[in-house]
């Protein structure tokens, strides 16, 4: 058998499930992969090895003890990891925050424990940005979280920990929770696939401070297939319909009946030819004008040709966007921190991002908030409208190349070591950098519509070569399954 950490999600699932490999044996390598890369790599915050190899020790004895007939789990014994704002029974959650008290947390979160009950085995928890509130998983409590194909670049965020762990070969694939690109961004950074499925389909998991319903658990994986494995598990039994999206809109190719029958089962199979929109216009524009870097366009280029090659037509389009939003989506997004329960003598141990943004929430009356949610709303109903022209819309990943780690804060040590005794207080600075780095995310989560962005081009010429650029498709309500499709017919 090849190395454990090169079989894909799906092969090791079978591997374990036939008794090739044991539950055991599967953690016990992946602990030494985070014990021998994750100091350089910073993926992950805590790991839990004995609960883990204890987990494994009761998946392998329910293997030996199993009926004849009886169904295993799922993701019977695969691991996985948490991103730090997921509650784990037992295990510390920091939020990547200093300014919390660190408690175990006395049971699983929403998202821990559907993957737990599927199954799966928790090696610890991931890297994350203060409250998952950035792009870049850098905090002021463990080391930042680096990309393993450039370890002076980001992996991303919020969900960086656990892309780079999945890119670097330390899980086999983990879930991610996305509230503005939070899944879609480390993905892009890292040369994953990350799926972020519709509103309401999967558990949110960790959000309570999230008024409009953006965040989303999804997948963060290496093929099509893998995320499918993963979303399968994620949203359960569809057979009375749970999580199916609303169907609206134009041909959805083979999606419909594929996604009851399971995105496993139907991830291979060929969508109908599809009418796809490409479109550079981005809600931050008119606020923050950026320039797409050339590797942005080169990964959309080479997008729109692997598309056209598979039979779709791809065309230029419009999409006209409300210059209000960048006002009425911050407002929302930063609504949670300015709740979180803080005490006020460890105010001060906040970033200077987080603690900006939680004097302006705080400041802000609740009409002001009710106002920018009626708008979200809105911006929604628009937005959809005009994405119903088009089976999908096609955007690059990301506007820039994966960012040197320390870029977004300008910290006192630029190249991004750590401790960093002093982060720049330019809190608005550091939030337009990203705006700009990430313009085609956030505006899925308000309008609640699946995306997955797929790594089609690499800075080298080839894969493994260079830093990887990925392009993002967006669908209508209910088209994970052809996201999935659409990604695995073009290789990935």
């Amino acid at each position: 058998m090849a190395d454990i950490h090169h079989l894909s999600a799906v092969r090791l699932r079978d591997a374990i499930r036939s008794g090739e490999l044991s539950a055991r044996e599967a953690v016990a390598h992946f602990l030494g992969r985070i014990d021998a890369s994750n100091p350089r790599l910073g993926a992950f915050v805590t790991v839990t090895p004995d609960m883990a190899m204890a987990d494994a020790a009761a998946a392998d004895h329910l293997y030996a003890r199993r009926s004849p007939g009886q169904e295993l789990p799922p993701l019977h014994g695969m691991p996985l990891a948490f991103k730090d704002l997921t509650d784990v029974a037992g295990v510390v959650t920091t939020h990547g925050s200093a300014a919390l008290e660190r408690r175990p947390a006395p049971m699983d979160g929403a998202l821990a424990a559907v993957l737990k009950g599927a199954g799966a085995i928790s090696l610890g928890k991931t890297q994350v940005p203060e409250f998952g509130l950035t792009a870049y998983s850098e905090n002021r409590i463990a080391p930042p979280s680096r990309n393993p194909h450039a370890l002076s670049r980001s992996s991303g965020g919020s969900s960086g920990g656990s892309a780079a762990a999945v890119a670097a070969g330390l899980l086999p694939f983990a879930p991610g929770t996305d509230g503005g690109g939070s899944v879609r961004i480390p993905a892009a950074a890292c040369g994953l696939l990350g799926l972020k499925p519709g509103r309401g389909l999967v558990p949110a998991g960790e959000s309570g401070g999230d008024p409009a319903k953006l965040v989303v658990a999804g997948p963060l994986a290496r093929s099509a297939t893998d995320a499918a494995l993963m979303l399968d598990a994620l949203v359960g039994d569809r057979s009375q319909g749970a999580g199916q999206g609303s169907g609206e809109g134009p041909s959805q190719g083979s999606n419909g009946p594929e996604s009851v029958a399971g995105y496993l089962d139907s991830v291979n199979r060929e969508p109908a030819k599809l009418r796809i929109g490409v479109s550079l216009d981005s809600p931050w524009a008119g606020i923050f004008p950026f320039t797409p870097d050339a590797e942005a366009l080169d990964a959309l280029e080479t997008g729109v040709r692997l598309l056209t090659e598979a039979g779709h037509d791809v065309v230029e389009t419009a999409v006209r966007y409300d210059n209000r939003y960048p006002d009425a989506f911050t407002t929302a997004w930063t609504a949670g921190v300015g709740a979180a329960r803080i005490a006020p003598q460890r105010e001060a141990l906040l970033t200077p991002l987080t603690r900006t943004f939680r004097r302006r929430a705080q400041q802000r009356s609740a009409s002001k908030l009710s106002e920018s949610l009626a708008f979200l709303r809105q911006f929604q109903r628009d937005t959809v409208a005009q994405y119903a022209e088009w089976d999908l819309i096609l955007t690059p990943s990301l506007a820039q190349t994966p960012r040197p780690v320390g870029w977004f804060t300008g910290s006192a040590h630029g190249d991004g070591h750590w401790p960093v005794s002093e982060w720049a207080g330019d809190a608005d600075g550091d939030y337009r950098r990203q705006c700009e780095f990430a313009p085609w995310s956030s505006m899925v989560n308000v309008c609640g519509l699946p995306a997955v962005s797929i790594p089609v081009h690499w800075t080298g010429g080839a894969a493994g070569q260079g830093l990887p650029m990925g392009i993002q498709l967006i669908g209508h309500p209910g088209s994970e399954a052809l996201l999935l499709q659409t990604a695995a017919q073009l290789g990935f």
